[in-house]
């Protein structure tokens, strides 16, 4: 199966002409994970190779604009590129802070904007400690009101789940999807998606000896259930099968200055990717702290804490244009923070990526050792 990552906006703030605004794409099959989604990201949609009909979830790190203020128009449009006739559209699943079903709600409702699928938003319920206290959105502020909109299915709350540090999100037969808590001026999130482990391959040789012709036998084994032969021998898949082949595991921060708690830690250990924010260089980190943000040294010790296989560094102040439109002369470099991590990690084994607006980074599989 193969994966890989789309950086659709990669700049900080606002969407500028060298920068989108804070989106990506996690790709798996043909079916499309949208993390974040800032003003423009239909857009970049339109001029990368993806297509917005095949998103089938959306996860939001925070509410701030850079992050969020595309969502409403991207899920319009989707609609109108919909087919009317199509029948049992499935449902587009969003994840976020408290205060994003309320948002859609508002904007949807308030601008008549009617959708041909149907959606439904689930919220993770912050903790005091994951911004100031003058970040902290009330209760009031963020309360439900009025009906659901007319596409609007109901959602979940999901609170910490507190043995594990982290908030389950949901599991199905490929991937298990957990949130966990960062530091910003607002509450925000992280996200890490784990791909369960694949069987390893059928040993064919052995099969063969044992009498078992390739068929439908193949496939239960492979399954992970035993084999009676006619012989009346059971064959247990434990017996044919190679090494499972280690599932992927991509991990995607939002905007922070720290992490809270070890759990974030111990969910992206070994990850094979982890995206981190880096908006301002480390000779800035004073007031990259002040406002909530990270350096590239700063994502550099998450990533070795992590001991992650790639460090990809976004989210980058607009003062840092991509290496393809640097001039001569240009004070900020942004090459600059690639080599400001690397200098961070230097004894370890993790590389570093700068993300760029429509890098696609494929994700392969894990060999067994």
């Amino acid at each position: 199966m193969t994966m890989d990552v789309t950086f659709l906006g990669t700049g900080s703030a606002y969407p500028s002409p060298h920068r989108g605004a804070s989106a990506l794409v996690l790709r798996t099959e043909g079916e499309c994970w949208l993390f974040d989604c800032g003003e423009g990201t239909q857009t970049q949609l339109m001029k990368s190779q993806l297509r917005a009909g095949r998103i089938t979830k959306v996860f939001i790190s925070h509410l701030h604009g850079d992050h969020l203020f595309g969502l409403p128009g991207l899920l319009c449009t989707v609609s109108l590129n919909t087919n009317p006739e199509q029948q049992n559209l499935s449902c587009v699943e969003i994840y976020g802070p408290r205060g994003l079903r309320h948002f859609l709600r508002v904007t949807l409702g308030l601008t008549g904007s009617q959708l041909l699928f149907p959606y439904a938003v689930h919220e993770l319920e912050p903790t005091t400690d994951q911004s100031p206290e003058e970040g902290q959105l009330s209760l009031k502020m963020t309360a439900e009101c009025g009906p659901l909109h007319p596409q609007e299915q109901p959602g979940r709350t999901i609170f910490l789940d507190v043995s594990s540090d982290c908030y389950l999100l949901f599991e199905d037969k490929k991937f298990v999807v957990k949130a966990f808590r960062l530091f910003h001026r607002i509450p925000s999130f992280g996200f890490c998606v784990q791909e369960h482990d694949r069987p390893g391959r059928l040993n064919t040789e052995l099969l063969k000896e044992l009498g078992l012709k390739p068929g439908p036998l193949y496939g239960r084994l492979k399954a992970g259930e035993p084999v009676t032969l006619e012989s009346g021998r059971v064959v247990l898949p434990t017996e044919v099968l190679e090494e499972a082949i280690p599932g992927r595991k991509v991990c995607i921060f939002g905007d922070c200055s720290s992490v809270l708690g070890e759990g974030p830690l111990r969910l992206c250990n070994e990850a094979d990717v982890l995206v981190h924010e880096a908006t301002l260089g480390d000779e800035h980190r004073e007031k990259a702290v002040d406002h909530g943000h990270s350096t590239p040294a700063m994502a550099a010790a998450v990533a070795r804490a992590c001991c992650a296989r790639r460090l990809v560094l976004y989210h980058f102040s607009q003062r840092y244009k991509p290496c393809s439109m640097q001039k001569e002369g240009d004070e900020d470099d942004v090459s600059e923070l690639k080599r400001q991590a690397e200098d961070a990690l230097q004894g370890s084994d993790v590389a570093v990526t700068l993300a760029e607006d429509f890098l696609t980074l494929p994700i392969p599989l894990r060999r067994p050792q």
